[in-house]
């Protein structure tokens, strides 16, 4: 089993590359299950408050979005001593789901999901009671996470 947990493939320049990585990891028969945050929250500009705006590229770019700051996507009481600059690529759904197929996996289930495990927007959403963050109202316009499941045959 080949398991991706949420909010790795922002960190891959090539999500081909990185499904052919997971392809060769599997024996017949092996499985793989990725949560990740939805590329269309990714494509959310999270300094609007007043809207969705979507701002961020959807499809793989070659070249990666770059971000300097002192705060961090893990969840702490304060900002960092020093500022750090991270380089993130987004994938489109459909890249991610083709990139599986491609590299000989088939797929087994898809699901979108209107919730995170972090607040995606930060001062947003709200935290249920099963921890995870959601818009507090009109929770249809934009899924935060997805999860697919696929299998070597």
């Amino acid at each position: 089993m080949v398991y991706t947990g949420i909010g790795a493939l922002c960190w891959l320049p090539s999500v081909e590359r990185w499904a052919r990585t997971v392809a060769a990891l599997l024996r017949p028969g092996g499985r793989l299950f990725l949560r990740d945050g939805h590329p269309m929250a990714m494509t959310l500009d999270e300094q609007q408050t007043d809207r969705l705006v979507v701002d961020h590229p959807y499809i793989e770019t070659p070249e990666p979005m770059v971000w300097t700051g002192t705060s961090t996507y893990v969840e702490t009481d304060g900002e960092l001593q020093k500022a750090t600059t991270t380089h993130e690529w987004n994938h489109g759904l459909g890249e991610i789901v083709t990139a599986l197929l491609n590299a000989g996996l088939t797929l087994t289930g898809l699901v979108e999901h209107d919730s995170a495990p972090w607040e995606f927007l930060p001062g947003r959403m709200v935290r249920g009671d099963d921890g995870e963050f959601r818009l507090p109202e009109r929770r249809d316009r934009v899924p935060f996470t997805f999860t697919v499941q696929a299998h070597k045959p």
